[in-house]
């Protein structure tokens, strides 16, 4: 069998990898991130390692001592808590190669500390050990949106109108890096997201726009790298948009993740919330 580690964070995501992994008949090998992992991944995975998110040498020990010569990155870090609480990513106590690969960025009034720039030196710390960064939706083709309406509802004439203002606007922002999510009402931006996540920028956006009827608009970068931090949605998307009284959601199809489909399309549908993947070249 071949081997195929998965550098698990926190949701639904890098679980429903392993268990298509598994239904394809890999071993699966987890490094599972402390306090952002599922344990239910130690139901599916072959070997399962629990390490701190700044033990970079050590998870590329494991993976070396399990064979694995490909990983995926799957699942959400908390940036913020990684770097902004307490005493910042230094109170991780990170091993020497985290440091060698995160102190250039840290440190460097040159460079960026934007997601591409640290996910990107992640995947080349991998790949000056031997292990090539593979796509998980290269196995879990599922998982991505396909084009058209996904749900009952579609768009409203104004929906689509916002849409196609929110998609120009969101692909700037993911041009800057900044990050992939804005939510308009009326060609107006009403909130973007940054380092916050896509569910604060959705909360925040309610008393914001306290008559609701506005669309959020989720896009993949101009620049996206498919290994990592693809636009993703899910219930708890679906859940947020009702509390704060969103009634529509614009997400870019073969870029996007789309979890527990069938539960989200469900939630969606009952909340009365569109949900429609565009596709534009």
């Amino acid at each position: 069998m071949h081997t195929v580690g998965i550098v698990a964070g926190w949701g639904e995501y890098p679980i429903t990898v392993a268990r298509t992994l598994r239904e394809q008949g890999y071993r699966v090998v987890v490094a599972a991130i402390r306090d952002h992992a599922s344990p239910e991944l130690e139901k599916i995975a072959d070997a399962t390692y629990w390490v701190g998110v700044c033990k970079l040498g050590r998870m590329q020990r494991f993976f070396h001592q399990q064979g694995v010569h490909r990983i995926c990155l799957s699942g959400k870090l908390f940036k913020e808590k990684i770097l902004f609480h307490g005493w910042g990513w230094i109170g991780h106590l990170p091993d020497w190669e985290c440091i060698r690969t995160m102190y250039p960025l840290m440190y460097s009034h040159r460079k960026s500390t934007t997601d591409d720039s640290l996910l990107s030196a992640v995947v080349a710390s991998f790949e000056r050990h031997g292990m090539k960064t593979i796509p998980g939706t290269d196995y879990a083709t599922q998982l991505i949106a396909e084009p058209g309406v996904l749900t009952k509802r579609g768009p409203s004439p104004r929906i689509e109108a916002d849409m196609e203002f929110g998609w120009k606007m969101a692909k700037s922002m993911g041009q800057l890096d900044i990050g992939q999510s804005v939510t308009v009402r009326d060609r107006t931006i009403l909130a973007v997201e940054a380092i916050e996540g896509t569910d604060a920028c959705i909360l925040r956006t309610g008393p914001l726009c306290p008559r609701g009827g506005f669309t959020l608009v989720k896009v993949a970068k101009p620049q996206q790298d498919m290994r990592y931090d693809l636009p993703t949605i899910g219930p708890r998307t679906i859940q947020c948009m009702e509390r704060a009284g969103g009634t529509a959601i614009a997400i870019e199809a073969g870029k996007t993740i789309l979890l527990e489909r069938e539960r989200t399309l469900q939630l969606a549908n009952k909340a009365g919330v569109s949900l429609i993947s565009l596709q534009r070249v």
